[in-house]
């Protein structure tokens, strides 16, 4: 009987010490990572094509993947979307970079990190049927808002062909305004848009911002002030764009789809929408590389954002030239991994 309670004794002593040894060894093992909170980042543009990459960035998922909870707001107000990143209700704006010297000489730091899009013909020089040439429109009316992109693109076709303001008779128009006057027929010829450019049937589109790259392009500007307490954001917001675009491009089925995405963000018809695309291009990430270039090599997007300072303030629409090194920011682009 001894004997009996002594191997029973023993056999609960393994099995106390067996329990305890994988207790142990389970009490060894790491807990499960808790997830990261994404990081939200609240993005404010109006309605217009070249900023819908932003919608597949944030519907297919790309922002979430690279930590970002991206909130977007559509305001329509260009003094309402500045005042709202003055006032840090939002923390980055999708404008042109003409816009961002203006931002930046209100007194808003900001850093241009990726290009949307660039209007490829959807802004253009239209003239009455017996003009063939831009020389011809020496001693003509033309009308154009200056002071804006539309007169950007106008000195650089002027600059093209040997010419300036000088040679003509400048009329100040909102771009949709000389679209309008052009089509009544009170005007030789106007810098204006769609849908005015083909609205204008009794002239001819003599010139498109197809010919001139990079010179009317959307872009991502973060405030400053944002980038420097969250540093990890810019980069993530390009990683997400760089991808979302590689989506898109993909294959005619993501596009359609990226199509369908952009057009529901908007809430636009999709018929409506595609059509917009003709005269936009969007911007994937090695047009990206190629048109920003880098800080020791600066590409044409430097050109133009110094074409706009130059321009805004000989115009008196801004009190100082931005220096566009220290507002585009090439760094997260060379960091992207590909």
């Amino acid at each position: 009987m001894k004997f009996k309670y002594s191997r029973i004794l023993a056999i609960l002593l393994v099995l106390i010490f067996t329990v305890g040894l994988l207790a142990g060894c389970g009490g060894s093992q790491k807990e499960p990572a808790a997830t990261k909170p994404l990081k939200k980042v609240k993005v404010a543009f109006s309605t217009w094509t070249g900023f819908g990459p932003l919608f597949i960035a944030r519907d297919k998922g790309f922002f979430k993947k690279n930590g970002l909870d991206v909130e977007i707001s559509v305001i329509e107000g260009l003094a309402e979307r500045k005042q709202a990143l003055a006032g840090k209700k939002v923390d980055s704006l999708a404008i042109t970079f003409d816009t961002a010297t203006t931002v930046v000489d209100a007194g808003v730091p900001v850093k241009i990190v990726w290009a949307l899009a660039d209007s490829f013909g959807a802004d253009g020089l239209v003239v009455k049927p017996e003009i063939n040439s831009v020389t011809e429109l020496k001693g003509k009316t033309v009308a154009f808002d200056e002071a804006t992109a539309s007169h950007i693109l106008l000195t650089a076709i002027f600059e093209k062909y040997g010419m300036s303001e000088k040679d003509v008779k400048v009329i100040q128009m909102t771009s949709g305004d000389a679209g309008a006057a052009f089509v009544a027929g009170k005007i030789d010829a106007a810098l204006t848009w769609e849908p005015w450019l083909s609205k204008a049937k009794s002239g001819k589109v003599l010139v498109t911002s197809k010919e001139f790259p990079g010179m009317i392009v959307d872009t991502i500007a973060l405030h400053a002030d944002f980038v420097k307490a969250n540093p990890e954001v810019p980069q993530a917001m390009v990683n997400a764009m760089a991808e979302a675009m590689d989506w898109y491009y993909a294959n005619a089925k993501n596009t359609e789809e990226g199509n369908k995405i952009m057009a529901k963000g908007f809430k636009t018809e999709f018929k409506e929408f595609v059509g917009g695309l003709k005269t936009v291009k969007l911007y994937n990430f090695k047009e990206n590389v190629a048109m920003f270039g880098t800080a020791a090599k600066p590409g044409k997007f430097y050109q133009t954002m110094n074409r706009a300072a130059e321009l805004y303030y000989n115009a008196k629409k801004i009190k100082t030239k931005p220096d566009p090194k220290t507002i585009i920011d090439t760094t997260y682009l060379s960091k992207v991994k590909k």
